[in-house]
């Protein structure tokens, strides 16, 4: 094919791709063109605060789904409100309409960007449009102008604070505590008064005879009963082993105990004992039997041994008696004082936990504020004074009178005949401290604020501190006054802790003129919020009332 031929080839090509394309495009022009979005405001120009009723209309299909704009998608105005969809029907088409609130609070001119309406999966963009935000304006011909009103102080209502909540839980705490080792050593007061060992004796013996063991044949344990029965009343009142030991080493202390005269029992009475304990032996151990009547002569003989073992036992003497209350006494102290001490030291370790539990909840900061308290959060939240000072006179918001004293050993140094006044509130080593001083010159000379910058360091050295920082810059007071601003920090030894230092952050404001030099201290606590807010509103409030000669 030659050159003419291939060009006419591509050529109906192309005809029909722009055919194939026209004839696409015409069948999804009906769905194109049936998709109509519009938005409008129903002011361009408000006041601050007010709201713009910004509207979004679209028409589609009923069978089309239409996503509307939401959240802050209009800044930089704010979006306060939206209405629901409000939807009209139309043959086989949707109205949708759908209203937002929109406002500003600082003047201005603002254009509200273009929004975004997604219609199925093809989205669509509403024109940009431009607000003005107004201010409001104030007559101030017609409306009266008043002074500031004076502050007044307002109370607090009353609300129980979160401290009282956890002291509460606390004594809840300690009281469940001390109850719980109270009733403890009552049930020891009640087990030291359980029945007498005669009378307990006595009991096991009637409680043995009505078991009917003996009629049932239950030969092996009618005699442990029995015997345990004598056994436990020679252990409790005459031998602490009778109990654990065998009959023959029962028999012999008894024997011993009779012969030192500790024991005033017949030898027959042992010898009919032994009797007993023996057969009860062969019948537990050896698997022998007795008849009915030898049991109840052996239950007689028992009974009538206790009743020789209680008069055998010697009466204790009066000081024997006067020695075992004394003990009893002794023993009741102990356990009282152990009982209080192990509250105490438990009290103790609740209030530990709870404080430090509360500490790592609320944090210290909220801590030492709300419930320690902090001197510099009173005074900053005390009754500020405005006052002047020296001549020329210096103004300043203060959150205590400062008193005039006669230490200048703040001050750099002064020639001889310099008049010298100084202020002060505080020590250097105390929460809060500051100190006014100001000099007048002989003759009007004038001063060197480069030179107060040395002799700061030297006079924080002289007072004992260490490891001094110090930044200067230049400083204007509200009334224009300039000066030289020196900050910074330094350590200063604790005189109550040996060893120890105390961290302290420093502002100084110097200024010199007319023949005067001045100088506002303030030396306060290192990383103290409260502290550094004092010092901001003092140097913030200072003034000076400079004459010009």
């Amino acid at each position: 094919m030659n050159r003419r031929g291939t060009h006419k080839a591509l050529q109906n090509v192309g005809r029909k791709s722009v055919l194939i394309f026209f004839i696409c495009l015409m069948a999804m022009a009906p769905k194109i063109l049936a998709q109509e979005v519009s938005s409008g405001i129903d002011s361009t120009s408000i006041q601050i605060g007010a709201q713009i009723k910004y509207k979004i209309q679209v028409e589609t299909d009923t069978t089309n789904l239409v996503v509307f704009p939401e959240g802050q998608t209009f800044m930089p105005l704010e979006n306060v409100g939206a209405s629901a969809i409000d939807t009209t029907i139309n043959k086989n088409k949707f109205k949708l309409l759908r209203e937002y609130a929109l406002t500003q609070f600082d003047s201005g001119t603002y254009t509200i960007p273009r929004q975004r309406i997604l219609i199925n999966d093809q989205t669509f963009y509403t024109d940009s449009l431009l607000v003005e935000v107004r201010n409001v304006a104030v007559d101030t011909t017609t409306q009266k102008l008043y002074p500031v009103k004076p502050s007044i102080k307002v109370d607090r209502p009353f609300s129980i604070a979160v401290w009282f909540w956890w002291l509460l839980a606390t004594l809840v705490i300690i009281g469940a505590l001390v109850f719980f080792l109270w009733k403890r050593n009552k049930k020891k007061t009640a087990a030291q008064q359980k029945v007498p060992p005669f009378e307990k004796a006595m009991l096991s013996l009637k409680t043995l005879d009505e078991s009917h063991q003996l009629e049932s044949g239950q030969i092996k344990s009618y005699y442990s009963s029995l015997t345990e029965a004598i056994r436990r009343y020679i252990d409790e009142k005459i031998d602490d082993r009778a109990l654990e030991s065998t009959t023959n080493e029962l028999i012999a202390r008894l024997n011993s105990l009779t012969e030192e005269e500790k024991l005033r029992i017949s030898k027959e009475d042992i010898s009919k004992l032994e009797e007993v304990l023996t057969r009860a032996d062969l019948i537990k151990f050896a698997g022998a039997s007795m008849d009915r009547i030898t049991a109840k002569s052996d239950r007689q003989t028992v009974e009538e041994n206790i009743f020789a073992f209680k008069e055998a036992i010697p009466e204790p003497t009066e000081e024997e008696l006067l020695k075992d209350q004394a003990y009893r006494e002794a023993v009741a102290k102990r356990r009282k004082r152990k009982t209080i001490i192990i509250s105490i030291i438990a009290g103790i370790g609740i209030l530990v936990v709870s404080a430090v539990g509360f500490i790592g909840l609320k944090g210290w900061d909220y801590v030492q504020e709300n419930i320690l308290g902090s001197p510099s959060k009173e005074l900053l939240r005390g009754e500020w004074i405005q006052s002047e000072y020296g001549n020329p006179p210096v103004s300043l918001i203060t959150p205590k009178v400062l008193v005039r004293n006669m230490q200048q050993d703040t001050l750099p140094q002064a020639q001889n005949g310099a008049n010298i006044e100084s202020f002060s509130y505080g020590g250097i080593l105390g929460e809060y401290y500051i100190n006014l001083s100001l000099v007048n010159f002989p003759e009007k000379q004038e001063f060197d604020l480069d030179k107060s910058i040395d002799a700061v360091y030297t006079d924080f050295e002289n007072k004992g501190a260490i490891n001094i920082l110090i930044k200067n810059e230049e400083f204007t007071t509200v009334n224009g006054a300039e000066g030289v601003k020196i900050f910074g920090s330094f350590k200063i030894k604790n005189p109550l802790l040996e060893n120890r230092s105390i961290q302290k952050s420093y502002t100084i404001l110097n200024f010199g003129y007319n023949g005067a030099f001045e100088q506002l201290m303030l030396v306060y606590e290192k990383d103290n919020a409260a502290a550094e807010e004092i010092t901001n509103r003092i140097i913030n409030s200072i003034e000076l009332k400079i004459t010009e000669e």
